[in-house]
């Protein structure tokens, strides 16, 4: 590693992050936890249990989910990248103990880490970054979108960075498969993470290797603010939370039909960064007050442990490993005797497919848009590269191969191909 160099590429995901640094030959990821070359984006603030006054202690990636599950005092933060372009994004969150901390504050600190792992790395300062983005931060609003990639800008300046470039995710992950293609050809890059599905259409090749401007190599971008986070959400709305009450009847009463619960709760309690809104002292009470909406009190009974014992983040946790486990073997089973002794209930692939019918939907449809916008047939498309968490489940990664029938299926590293491109990037563009 030459310190001159001075540069970094950092892929920020929704739901993990990494980063590549340049060498004399290439680019190489950092290792940001022993043995893992990318790490969950997720913040624990942790709160001293004997000194509750003093600020909490801040731990990144995997330390966060550990000190969660393990059930330590504090904040559990994840999926900050999705406030980006949110109104939430200036907001302050409470975080127990007299302490707030604005979102926006959560993305910087968080980036301030990703920083230092990579100054660390390379043994030298870095100020100039390339930042990873998606096509698209919201959909069908260019004012939003364009004040999330100020947004991003910004904290990567707070963070301490001074000179910042940004690459599309899905054309950072071309520039990844290029390295191993022998001829030209058209790529569609499926990059479909937690927060966002991109797609490119992009022409590679071995001579096309290393050039700092590729833009007459990208034929069309186009995303969906739909990915694995709304996958997590709809299976636990589907398959947990019907458990909870969710859509269930009140009692019958004297010439009306029984009503059906008020829901916002349990879609409030699927949404990572709603979940903390349910706890405040006024919400809790008016919850207490809807015991008389329901015909089954046991339905009540669980969503009041839930609400007062603060389990929502652990029922969005199982939702997320019930989601990747049916990927991987079909079927999970899902333990909430933390709710209650003895639930649980079985998801099968069935369930989940019928859950994220519509996302599915949105997503490959999505692809078809972006093949209208290169103005070519889908025959002319000669592979589909993969990459991005979501694309472990078969379904999803079936449905886009059916628009492409005559394309080959190639499979990228899910977390790291994007950091790697980046880093690709970053060489031709710094260097």
């Amino acid at each position: 590693m030459n310190p001159a160099s001075g540069f970094a590429a950092i892929d920020f995901g929704t739901s993990n992050s990494g980063i590549a640094l340049p060498t004399h030959d290439g680019v190489r990821l950092v290792e940001l936890e022993p043995g893992h070359p990318t790490m969950p984006t997720a913040v624990f603030y942790r709160l001293d249990e004997e000194h509750p006054a003093a600020e909490p202690t801040r731990l990144y990636g995997r330390a966060a989910m550990a000190a969660y599950v393990e059930g330590h005092e504090g904040r559990l933060m994840r999926s900050m990248k999705s406030l980006l372009g949110s109104s939430l994004l200036e907001q302050a969150t409470d975080l127990g103990g007299g302490h707030a901390v604005r979102y926006v504050d959560v993305v910087v600190g968080y980036l301030r880490h990703l920083r230092r792992c990579a100054e660390a790395a390379a043994g030298a300062p870095l100020a100039r970054v390339v930042l990873g983005r998606p096509v698209f931060f919201v959909d069908d609003d260019a004012e939003r979108d364009a004040q999330a990639a100020a947004a991003l800008e910004a904290a990567a300046r707070a963070a301490g960075f001074t000179e910042i470039a940004f690459q599309y995710e899905p054309i950072a992950a071309a520039l990844d498969h290029e390295r191993h293609v022998a001829a030209e050809e058209l790529v569609l890059v499926a990059d479909i993470g937690g927060g966002t599905s991109d797609f490119s259409i992009v022409r590679v090749g071995p001579e096309r290797r290393g050039r700092p401007d590729r833009r007459e190599d990208i034929l069309a971008n186009h995303g969906v603010h739909v990915a694995g986070t709304d996958f997590d959400r709809r299976v636990e709305l589907e398959a947990l939370m019907p458990l909870l009450g969710y859509r269930s009847l009140g009692p019958s009463e004297a010439g009306r039909p029984p009503r059906e619960v008020p829901s916002r709760v349990y879609f409030d309690l699927s949404t990572w960064h709603l979940i903390n809104t349910v706890y405040n002292a006024g919400r809790v009470a008016e919850l207490r007050r809807l015991k008389s909406w329901y015909a089954d009190l046991a339905h009540h009974r669980r969503l009041m442990t839930v609400v007062e014992h603060r389990l929502g983040h652990a029922l969005a946790a199982e939702a997320e490993r019930a989601k990747i486990e049916v990927a991987g073997s079909g079927a999970a089973e899902v333990d909430l005797s933390l709710v209650e002794s003895g639930l649980g209930t079985t998801v099968g692939s069935a369930a989940v497919a019928a859950a994220i019918e519509d996302d599915l939907e949105r997503i490959v449809e999505g692809s078809r848009e972006t093949l209208r916008r290169a103005g070519v047939a889908a025959e002319a498309v000669g592979t589909l590269y993969f990459t991005g968490g979501s694309t472990g489940l078969d379904a999803l990664v079936e449905r886009i191969a059916a628009a492409f029938p005559g394309a080959r299926r190639v499979r990228g590293d899910r977390f790291a191909s994007v950091a790697q491109g980046l880093g690709l990037h970053a060489r031709a563009f710094f260097g």
